[in-house]
């Protein structure tokens, strides 16, 4: 599932698009305004954004030449009730892949992302697969790690859900420890080491979110097998 973040500050229609997004296969992350985007967006889990223009606190074009000058590998579709042809011109020269406007077909907007997946070669990514027999952890390019049986047990309780958020107290669990006496330290260090020891088996970064005095969460396609 691709990880897609909407910005639309019209709560009623944020929620319906929202609602039509994820049920045509995308994970979606809503937001109402350039704050609520910039807290929320992450960019090696998103992949795809769908952005307005007039918005509250600011231009959904100032927010696309900020991304685009960050560097960020991100597909952009604005869909916005300002759909003159200057408009599209200015959006699609500030660094939109595409722009349509709110008077659309849902199914031009289903089919313009699916374009822009395939462009991207987002429909194509490999899984990241944990072997729980083997106890090997399987990268994207086919690279393979060996994982101690500690290593094993926090990812499989990250993989088996990726996208949501796990808390300390779980991993603790799922690690055997009791979670009032457990030195948390030892879960820190764990986790650099881990993080470590994947990115100098196959120079990728493992896709684990910190979450600030809160847990983990694994933002990549997981798949886990026996």
């Amino acid at each position: 599932m691709i990880d897609l973040i909407f910005l639309e500050d019209d709560p009623d229609l944020g929620t319906e698009l929202a609602d039509f997004l994820g049920e045509i296969g995308y994970r979606v992350t809503f937001v109402t305004t350039l704050a609520e985007f910039q807290a929320a967006f992450e960019p090696g889990r998103h992949h795809l954004a769908v952005i307005d223009v007039g918005l509250p606190d600011g231009s959904g074009l100032s927010l696309i030449h900020d991304l685009r000058k960050a560097g960020d590998r991100l597909g952009i579709v604005v869909f916005s009730a300002r759909g003159t042809t200057p408009d599209k011109i200015e959006g699609l020269s500030i660094g939109a892949d595409h722009y349509l406007s709110k008077g659309c077909d849902l199914a031009e907007l289903s089919a313009t992302l699916e374009a822009l997946c395939r462009r991207l070669e987002l429909a194509s990514r490999q899984p990241w697969r944990l072997e729980l027999g083997p106890r090997r952890l399987h990268m994207p390019d086919g690279s393979a790690v060996a994982l101690s049986q500690q290593d094993l047990l926090v990812l499989r309780c990250l993989m088996e859900t990726p996208g949501e958020n796990i808390s300390r107290k779980q991993i603790i669990q799922t690690l055997g420890g009791d979670y009032l006496s457990y030195d948390q330290r030892r879960l820190d260090t764990q986790m650099r080491r881990l993080r470590r020891k994947v990115f100098d088996c196959s120079g990728q970064e493992l896709p684990v979110n910190t979450l600030r005095n809160s847990g983990y969460r694994f933002y990549a396609e997981a798949l886990v097998q026996a």
